[in-house]
């Protein structure tokens, strides 16, 4: 990657964060939706998706054998932090709605999940801004790339599936549409080059 792109990115940086791009993008229609269905039906880590389409929106991917330790790391995190607040706060969403005392606690919950979101992003905005060794990092998005749904799921599948398993699977059904419908919104937020 040149260094026009780098300048370009760190600027672009300063005016829009990962976390402030992935509060405007999960507000778009279907989005979150999708993001929910990805993240439940095929075990897609939501904060790595955004990076991804934060990336693509300044006109560059991740490198995929860049990818490997920041993921583990990333998900590890997941695992630790984010995912048993989640589980807690869906646990309790039935008894949330008969007990003011246990709805209120469920919110505490919510925003403990969500602050921990917002580190996860945080540490991947690090990663991808760090100007030692990006180019070993981030690449240019090909432009001629016509279907944006079969880059990201390229993205966010290289390492679990192949798309010949994608596409016969059952759950197929639901990532698909997902996958579009984030790839469709992607185009709308794109930053000129």
């Amino acid at each position: 990657m040149d260094s026009n792109r780098l300048q370009d990115l760190q600027q672009a940086l300063q005016h829009r964060s990962l976390w402030d791009f992935a509060l405007a993008f999960y507000a778009q229609p279907g989005v979150e939706q999708a993001c929910l269905t990805l993240q439940d039906a095929a075990d897609v880590d939501v904060c790595e998706l955004l990076l991804h389409g934060w990336l693509y929106c300044h006109g560059l991917q991740a490198r995929r054998e860049a990818l490997a330790d920041i993921s583990r790391e990333r998900a590890h995190w997941q695992r630790q932090f984010t995912e048993p607040l989640r589980h807690l706060r869906r646990e309790l969403k039935p008894q949330a709605a008969e007990d003011e005392a246990i709805d209120a606690l469920r919110r505490s919950i919510k925003t403990a999940e969500l602050q921990a979101e917002r580190v996860n992003l945080q540490r991947w905005q690090q990663w991808a801004q760090a100007s030692e060794h990006v180019s070993q990092r981030l690449e240019e998005v090909d432009d001629s790339m016509q279907n944006r749904s079969i880059w990201l799921q390229n993205r966010l599948f290289f390492a679990k599936f192949d798309s010949a398993s994608l596409s016969g699977s059952r759950v197929c059904d639901g990532i698909s549409p997902a996958l579009e419908c984030l790839a469709s919104q992607l185009d709308h937020c794109k930053s000129p080059r």
